[in-house]
């Protein structure tokens, strides 16, 4: 069974909780993003990616805004799910942007990426701040993996959420203060969803748990089935 749930933010505390405890092993779930847990490579830090290489099924997060992307990027990138992604540690993964995976049968497409509603207050050369927008490469892979497999997929993991659906949740919401401003990384997923045929398409920035509608789904606290 696939499951989805959003930003951890590094809080081991999470994967004791009632709804963690239902997953099984051979069992997936997928974070959307902030995972959190790769941050300083502390001996505190280290021992918890360990503990959860172990669980019994897998934990396969994308990135999003809160990572250290230098520390990230010294992980080895191996084949899993028939797509490139990084091995953390026993059955820990850090799935790419603009990969298209297969797990347990289904086709899931993954993006991280976003802007922090903080960047004005980082340094230039904050290695937890850079490269948190996808690149031109980045956004060239997805359409070619969209392509290969004509439009057809069954779920789709981002931290950020198309355009139209964040400028809502932020007039219901009356802040920018989560999830930041519209950007182009969002007006991206809304031309993706045009020319995609989906089942369900998952996000994590706006730290809010609401189904917007049959199909999209801001998750945060919450596991989800992803069916």
């Amino acid at each position: 069974m696939i499951y989805v749930t959003g930003d951890l933010h590094g809080d081991i505390e999470r994967f004791g909780s009632k709804e963690m405890r239902q997953l099984k092993k051979g069992d997936t779930l997928l974070v959307c993003g902030d995972f959190g847990f790769v941050w300083d490579g502390s001996k505190e830090e280290r021992a918890a990616l360990k503990k959860i290489g172990k669980l019994g099924y897998n934990v396969c997060f994308i990135d999003g805004v809160h990572e250290n992307f230098a520390l990230l990027g010294q992980y080895p990138v191996e084949e899993w799910g028939e797509a490139p992604a990084r091995r953390i540690g026993g059955n820990l993964f850090h799935l790419l942007r603009g990969e298209i995976y297969t797990i347990e049968g289904k086709t899931v497409f993954t993006m991280g990426g976003g802007v922090s509603p903080d960047d004005d207050f980082r340094e230039q050369d904050d290695a937890r701040s850079s490269w948190e927008i996808p690149s031109r490469e980045e956004f060239d892979r997805a359409a070619a993996a969209i392509e290969r497999v004509r439009g057809r997929i069954d779920y789709i993991i981002t931290h950020e959420p198309p355009m139209k659906i964040k400028a809502f949740l932020q007039l219901k919401q009356q802040t920018t203060s989560v999830g930041g401003e519209v950007t182009g990384l969002n007006t991206f997923f809304e031309e993706l969803g045009k020319c995609c045929t989906f089942k369900r398409w998952f996000f994590g920035s706006m730290h809010v748990d609401k189904f917007i509608s049959s199909s999209h789904a801001a998750v945060f606290r919450k596991v989800l089935k992803a069916e």
